[in-house]
């Protein structure tokens, strides 16, 4: 049995989402949190681990997707964040690269 995920979810369109672009393999969506003015995630279509995403042959196009969407929403500037594992904070299984903007955003650690 599959495990629920919200990502996939959004890929078949049985989520809502505000989807920025879409592909075959790609998807960028407005993230739901709101932390900073501009959030979004770029994520493969099919579910996989953040290692897998990155180690794999999709990163190349979630990359493009992501860098695209940055610079259209984000033209100060932005940060790609993609969080793995328990102690990286990462919330979804489903593999994902954050795009963070809208707002200067200061040093972090």
């Amino acid at each position: 049995m599959n495990r629920y995920c919200t990502f996939c979810r959004i890929v078949a369109h049985e989520e809502p989402a505000d989807v920025l672009y879409e592909d075959d393999e790609v998807m960028v969506f407005r993230n739901r949190l709101r932390w900073v003015p501009v959030m979004l995630l770029s994520i493969p279509k099919a579910h996989m681990t953040q290692s897998e995403m990155w180690s794999g042959e999709i990163m190349p196009k979630v990359g493009a997707a992501a860098t695209k969407a940055a610079q259209e929403h984000c033209p100060g500037g932005y940060r790609l964040i993609s969080n793995s594992g328990y102690d990286g904070m990462q919330s979804q299984e489903h593999a994902h690269v954050h795009i963070l903007g809208g707002i200067f955003l200061g040093e972090y650690a």
